[in-house]
């Protein structure tokens, strides 16, 4: 098991869509359910739920990945861990990061929560950069 679920979780999204599998199941934990609902309200996944094993007590945070066009192309292209435990990136309210010109969002972990960069430049709040997704 990895002791950095949001790293874990994030390596799981990344080979399901090089693969074009539909579902990715991870561990769960606040951070990630957090994550996981930005996504969901950004466009980048179908929805997610958590799921509780008939034979542990652990509970598995259960992702379904959103595919469009003809083509079936992934809605989430590309998702980067960017702070990480042995470094972690914080950034002021003046330097939020802007993804492909902002195309692309990074989630930030602020004082009021997990949130887009784009909302916490909004609200004039810097934190911790948890990673970048186009």
């Amino acid at each position: 098991m990895s002791k950095d679920l949001i790293s874990d979780m994030i390596a799981r999204l990344k080979n399901a869509i090089l693969v074009r599998h539909q579902v990715v199941i991870t561990n769960t934990s606040n951070m990630l359910v957090e994550i996981a609902k930005i996504l969901k309200e950004e466009g980048y996944i179908e929805r997610f739920y958590i799921s509780k094993s008939e034979y542990s007590e652990y509970k598995y945070l259960v992702i379904i990945l959103k595919y469009i066009g003809i083509r079936q192309e992934p809605s989430l292209k590309f998702i980067k861990r960017v702070s990480k435990p042995g470094c972690r990136i914080y950034v002021n309210r003046k330097n939020l990061p802007m993804i492909l010109s902002g195309y692309g969002m990074a989630i930030i972990s602020t004082s009021r929560g997990v949130m887009t960069s784009h909302k916490a430049k909004k609200l004039g709040l810097g934190g911790e950069v948890i990673c970048q997704v186009w």
